[in-house]
């Protein structure tokens, strides 16, 4: 940690969640390794591109796979590959889209600060959903002429409302539109790499490989068609097109790699059950203090199958004293990052913290809000 020291940069015990504004994750030694062995030769980009979009596409059972800078980036790749297709004409133009299909339809329920990522790509989104529930037929009046893509969000936090994926692409796809799945976040369960795409029909899912897989934080995996995969490829680095300010590096297409490999190899049933113990010692650990209720949370803030802890206030001036908290863990060093939920709860995970840290971050919490109730 020495370069953190040398800038006077205190650390962050991270038990909010997977979050690139605290670093993402942390990557295991073997992605480390991975990164460190690409970064010590030169080497043909597309080559490498290839090589390491087959062996992804293998491990995660799909047809095809590539590496981005990250799922935003996939989600501004996966559609300008949808409007272009692999017309290199239509790819050269850009930004001109005249004569390319250019809007990109979503359903209200996945109304999410990242489809600025979709419009980036010069795609005009169109949002479709009036009433709380969705209806086929408002998708299927939405499909018209101009529609490059339907994208869907995935996670169980944004199901309410929204028509399931398997009507989308039924929908989608018998007028001949492809669908792109947002799955930043959507690991576990690893099934996940190819559900969306082999098992439901969509043609794109997109993966942060900063989320869970632990891999890089400038990285993210696109599977599904091999034509939209090239497209991708071919509107983005190496080449000068309009994507190409997105640019994965050799060490960051090594590093994905192994962070796949490692998280396929996984006991996440084991992994599972050990943030279950560690919930549930917070949850111990807290139910001393007064004028605070601690109760297991599932899912998880975005919809994956993991716990978390819930501490809730009570009382009088419950939102002043959540917040007094919160303040005392971040102004400590290291740093202790919680989320704060409604106006009188915190929410904080295990699945971010490194062996040990999860007994110091309850202990914290636990100090800090003894301190709270004591001022």
């Amino acid at each position: 940690m020495a370069i953190y020291d040398d800038l006077g940069v205190r650390r962050v015990l991270n038990a909010d969640a997977r979050l690139t504004r605290l670093g993402g994750s942390l990557m295991p030694e073997a992605v480390r390794r991975a990164m460190d062995d690409a970064a010590h030769s030169y080497v043909d980009l597309d080559e490498l591109h290839d090589a390491i979009g087959q062996r992804l596409a293998d491990l995660t059972r799909n047809a095809a796979a590539c590496v981005t800078t990250g799922a935003a980036a996939g989600l501004t790749l996966a559609s300008l590959a949808c409007m272009t297709g692999n017309d290199p004409d239509a790819i050269a133009r850009l930004p001109e889209r005249i004569g390319l299909r250019s809007s990109i339809v979503y359903q209200r329920p996945h109304r999410i600060g990242y489809l600025a990522a979709v419009a980036l790509s010069g795609a005009r989104l169109v949002e479709i959903g009036v009433e709380p529930d969705v209806h086929p037929a408002e998708l299927e009046a939405a499909i018209d002429d101009e529609t490059a893509a339907v994208l869907y969000v995935a996670g169980s936090h944004l199901s309410e409302g929204a028509l399931p994926l398997e009507d989308v692409v039924e929908i989608a796809h018998a007028r001949g539109v492809p669908v792109i799945v947002d799955a930043a976040a959507q690991l576990p369960p690893v099934s996940n790499f190819w559900r969306f795409t082999r098992d439901l029909g969509a043609d794109l899912a997109i993966f942060s490989g900063g989320k869970d897989l632990r891999g890089p934080q400038a990285s993210g995996l696109v599977v599904g068609r091999p034509d939209l995969i090239q497209a991708i490829r071919r509107n983005g680095s190496p080449n000068p097109r309009l994507a190409r300010g997105m640019k994965v590096g050799k060490e960051e297409m090594a590093g994905l790699l192994a962070a796949v490999s490692e998280y396929l190899a996984m006991d996440h049933e084991a992994r599972l059950a050990g943030f279950e113990a560690d919930v549930a010692n917070w949850i111990a650990t807290l139910s001393d203090a007064q004028g605070i209720v601690a109760e297991r949370e599932f899912p998880n803030e975005a919809g994956q199958p993991m716990p978390r802890c819930r501490l809730t206030f009570t009382g009088a001036g419950a939102t002043a004293r959540r917040d007094a908290v919160v303040a005392k863990l971040w102004e400590g060093d290291p740093r202790v990052a919680v989320k704060a939920v409604g106006d009188d709860a915190i929410s904080f995970t295990p699945d971010t913290l490194e062996p040990g840290e999860a007994a110091v971050v309850g202990e914290r919490i636990r100090i800090a809000c003894h301190a709270t109730l004591a001022e």
